[in-house]
């Protein structure tokens, strides 16, 4: 329930706010600075977010880092009665930093909690399942922005749209309410009812100190220069969709609801085989591979001309990013040890981070010099170089 609320928020407000930017006109700079001041915020705050945490239990901590995030998409809603086009495009940019710090919290617990609420032997079957369920309320949700913003006045069917990602945000916010630590109902720090916020998971003791530096001593450490090459070959593209689907495919919101919705189809239809193809290859090998398929997107967008393409693109792009996306969470935490899990996760979203960062904003500057076409293809190709890597030193 949980990833199912989550995927109305995605398909909805997440899936369409850089549209609405470059609608409003917002330059390649705009959109990545959109993308890169949760990061900035995070960066700074990600690795105190883990120390937080260690003393937290955390699935209070998760479920009120997720409120504290989500009710930023509220806020989305009243700004075209308050600014102008350009007065909204800064607004977005303000709020998405101001929501930077609890991601920054959110984005390490959760990866601590579901690794500490799912049984190993379970996790990839768990992370099927809830691929499917994202898949599926992403669809439905991307199809009917899509309609709803195709048939209702500008600005007017935007805070509609957005408006429905913030009852996504909040009924998904109430799930993880719910979500409790094998740990923690074992010890009988969990009861039916609620639990106390500040009473911490009895964990192993480890060092305090706040910069974790030992963890680059370990075998982690390819793993985390691997994600590196993973997330800044994502991030560099990422930027420059909104503005190839608009301003040379011409595609209207519609158009882009359909494309998003056969995506997530078969992401569907890539989920529900990923239990058994990670039974075959193993973590490693299915996020490697999905990311080489991943490079398709980028690489056959840059050379597309109609919507066709663009709906074909799509259901490519949807079924690696059901292995990508499966796959992934998993081949981190068997590379982590299990009883040290956020110092590690922590140095993973600081990667994770740097590369939202400078990917944000280096894409669009790159794509200024050379064309929208060109580095499109030139970021496909690092996705397959990034792939390999995982491969051979991951």
């Amino acid at each position: 329930m949980d990833i199912g609320w989550f995927g109305v928020l995605s398909g909805s407000s997440i899936n369409f706010l850089n549209v609405y930017a470059t609608r409003l006109g917002a330059s390649g700079i705009q959109i990545g600075l959109l993308g890169a001041m949760s990061a900035l915020v995070s960066l700074v705050l990600v690795i105190p977010a883990g120390r937080w945490l260690e003393k937290r239990t955390i699935g209070r901590a998760v479920f009120w880092t997720s409120v504290f995030y989500r009710i930023g998409f509220l806020l989305f809603v009243p700004l075209p009665w308050l600014f102008n086009a350009q007065g909204q495009v800064w607004a977005l940019i303000a709020l998405a930093f101001m929501m930077g710090a609890p991601l920054a919290a959110l984005s390490v617990g959760f990866s601590t909690l579901f690794a500490e609420a799912v049984p190993n032997d379970w996790r990839a079957h768990v992370a099927g399942i809830r691929n499917i369920v994202l898949s599926v309320t992403f669809m439905l949700s991307s199809l009917v922005s899509g309609y709803l913003l195709d048939r209702i006045v500008f600005p007017l069917n935007y805070q509609i749209v957005f408006l429905i990602g913030f009852i996504g945000a909040a009924m998904s916010s109430v799930h993880l309410f719910f979500i409790r630590p094998v740990r923690e109902i074992r010890s009988g720090l969990a009861p039916d009812g609620p639990f106390p916020l500040n009473q911490p998971i009895a964990r192993p003791e480890r060092r305090r100190t706040l910069l974790r530096m030992d963890v680059w001593k370990t075998p982690f450490r390819n793993t985390l220069l691997s994600m590196l090459a993973f997330h800044f070959s994502q991030y560099l593209a990422i930027p420059l969709f909104p503005l190839y689907f608009i301003h040379e495919l011409n595609l209207t919101d519609e158009a882009l609801g359909i494309g998003t919705a056969l995506f997530y189809l078969a992401m569907l239809i890539g989920s529900m085989q990923l239990n058994r193809i990670v039974g075959q290859l193993g973590h490693k090998k299915v996020t490697a591979w999905g990311l080489i398929g991943m490079a398709l997107y980028p690489g056959l967008l840059a050379v597309s001309n109609s919507v066709w393409h663009y709906y074909v693109i799509s259901l490519i792009g949807g079924f690696a990013w059901a292995l990508v996306g499966g796959a992934s969470l998993n081949y981190l935490l068997e590379s982590c040890p299990e009883n040290d899990r956020p110092a590690h996760l922590a140095w993973y979203n600081v990667i994770l981070n740097i590369c939202v960062l400078v990917g944000s904003l280096a894409g669009p500057a790159i794509a200024g010099l050379i064309g929208l076409s060109a580095a499109l293809l030139i970021f496909g190709g690092l996705r397959v170089v990034a792939g390999i890597s995982i491969l051979k030193w991951g």
